[in-house]
């Protein structure tokens, strides 16, 4: 039987993090729901066993339900029927397993039907989810919202919803529109407050909603009449048994096409406020749209399994001049280069959703008590972190994603271009990654500014004082003059004090930062499992090496004078 948990060691090495003891013991409050739940664990060996075995129900059902429909799903799709979308009968097949195998609201309190599992669990199932099909995971995502709504919503409204959630049913986060896509301050939604019914009405359109026909809705719309920016914006909850939205269509895309991507009418539709008006965008969009963009980077790393191992397998099958492509250089070559990738990308997601675990449940503790200075700091240095890490892993994850993809179907040859074989499903996935929920120029736009106030260089120091087994010496003397180089180049833009320069070569040193910290988080899984990873780090340090001193070259050589031709 398939179980893509069960098959695929680097989950378990990722999930065993030392880090782990800590986020454990911050989620669960000394242990104190072992008192009022039979399925709560007494104690960390407990609340890891407990993880363990729902990884494995969850690899279980991912790897003998979603990835055999993945392909029927792929050609049939959702469709619109009498304004409802009618999901395709794989989708539906996979959202009742999954529902049956108690997989909804992984990561929500157990006082509303949750498992209170850290976010690291939850993006480890949608890891899982995606490399069966990253159309569905789209979907299976989605009930992160769920975080937003916890966070931000009033008591009776995590009531009313997120059991919902957690007993099966679905949501989405209406943001964009016709005019209004990476620019959220355009929204023009117009919610009308109605105070003899006690709510709020929504009238408008939302274009490229994913899973737009869901059951709860988070609404970004505009509340303050007369403004034309996010200050003017407020965040809504809608729930589709109150009626009032339609589909109008359904995109027909070139991948994911599984996931339902609507167009929305509003129409008089009744919603209720979440949270504070004027905040939606300011706060809550940005709170809930970090938590996408980690859900998209455990989406990513999926599909580069996916792509991995379906390129491994045709390399080793498909023979030419009476031997194995794979014996071929060329080929073994594209082959180490995905793994490390794929590598360096699941290194990275994990590596945020652990920063994300730990400053979303301090802030989660802060409103039971009043933190002590030590945990204030350890809450502002975390979030921190995952601020910083969130658009860097988007970027690096999802243009590896595409990669991989690239490289699988160039694996393949000619084979790879057909429907025979799923690495062409793969390759049309993965390209949305680096578009959706902020293009790799949007993160890019966010991540420079820890480039320039110096987080990057102050973690990667922290990595750099790690002690290491000795015979990885040789690969961190490595990462150690990848990181003076990127220092070096970061002085060299920044005391220009030119903006327009300092935008221009904002991409070229996000890069350097990403390729010197994915080296490190690979030393660092080597240094754990020595076996497992030491292949990965030394191709990805030679990469990253490579690609660091392009970098370097271009920068050192450019004439800032030229800098007109490019603007």
């Amino acid at each position: 039987m398939a179980n893509f948990y069960t098959d695929n060691p680097s989950l378990k090495h990722h999930l065993h993090h030392p880090l782990m003891q800590h986020i454990v013991e911050l989620k669960e409050r000394n242990f104190a729901d072992a008192d009022h739940f039979d399925y709560a664990p007494i104690d960390f060996a407990d609340a890891m066993d407990s993880y363990e075995k729902v990884m494995e129900i969850a690899g279980e059902v991912i790897g003998e339900v979603i990835a055999p429909n993945a392909e029927e799903v792929d050609h049939t799709g959702p469709q619109v029927v009498n304004n409802r979308v009618v999901y395709a009968p794989g989708t539906t097949e996979n959202l009742n397993a999954t529902i049956q195998a108690g997989l909804s609201g992984l990561s929500m309190p157990r006082r509303y039907g949750g498992l209170n599992f850290p976010m690291t669990a939850f993006i480890m199932t949608t890891d899982m989810v995606a490399r069966a099909d990253a159309g569905f995971c789209t979907l299976w995502s989605l009930q992160d919202c769920a975080e937003t709504l916890y966070e931000f919503g009033d008591e009776e409204q995590r009531q009313k919803y997120i059991p919902r959630m957690c007993a099966g049913e679905t949501m989405s986060m209406d943001l964009t529109e016709p005019d209004a896509g990476s620019d959220l301050q355009a929204v023009m939604l117009k919610a009308t407050e109605d105070p003899e019914n006690g709510c709020w009405r929504l009238n408008g359109v939302k274009r490229f909603i994913t899973n737009g026909d869901s059951d709860i809705h988070l609404v970004l719309a505009r509340s303050e009449e007369g403004t034309k920016d996010g200050r003017g914006l407020s965040m809504f909850i809608y729930d589709k048994r109150d009626g009032g939205v339609n589909v109008r269509r359904i995109e027909n895309k070139m991948g994911i096409k599984g996931s339902p991507t609507c167009e929305l009418t509003y129409k008089n539709a009744k919603a209720y406020l979440c949270g504070s008006r004027k905040l939606g965008l300011i706060r809550y969009v940005m709170s809930l749209m970090n938590g996408a963009r980690l859900g998209i980077m455990a989406q990513a790393t999926g599909l580069s399994e996916a792509a991995y191992r379906e390129a491994l397998a045709y390399a080793k099958d498909r023979r030419q001049f009476g031997k194995a492509i794979i014996e071929f250089p060329a080929v073994s070559e594209m082959l180490a280069a995905i793994k490390a990738k794929l590598d360096a990308s699941r290194s990275i997601l994990y590596e945020t959703a652990r920063f994300v675990d730990i400053y979303k449940t301090l802030e989660d503790v802060e409103k039971e008590r009043k933190l002590d200075d030590a945990e204030k700091a350890e809450l502002k240095k975390y979030k921190k972190l995952a601020d910083a890490y969130t658009p860097l892993g988007k970027a690096f994850a999802t243009e590896y994603a595409n990669q991989n993809a690239y490289d699988a179907i160039q694996i393949h040859g000619g084979s790879g271009f057909m429907k025979d074989y799923p690495c062409e499903r793969i390759y049309r996935d993965a390209r949305i990654t680096n578009i959706y929920e902020g293009t790799t120029q949007l993160q890019v736009v966010a991540a420079i500014r820890h480039v320039l106030t110096g987080s990057y260089l102050t973690q990667i120091q922290t990595y750099q004082a790690e002690t290491l087994r000795p015979e990885l010496d040789p690969l961190k003397a490595r990462l150690t003059k990848m990181t003076n180089t990127y220092e070096k180049l970061v002085a060299q833009v920044a005391e220009t004090k030119n903006n327009d320069y300092i935008d221009f070569q904002a991409r070229r040193l996000v890069e350097a930062a990403g390729h010197t910290i994915l080296g490190y988080l690979l030393l660092s899984d080597a240094n754990r499992d020595y076996e497992q990873f030491i292949r990965s780090a030394e191709v990805y340090i030679a990469y990253g090496e490579a690609e660091v001193a392009k970098i370097q070259q271009f920068i050192e050589s450019f004439d800032i004078d030229k800098l007109q031709y490019y603007l």
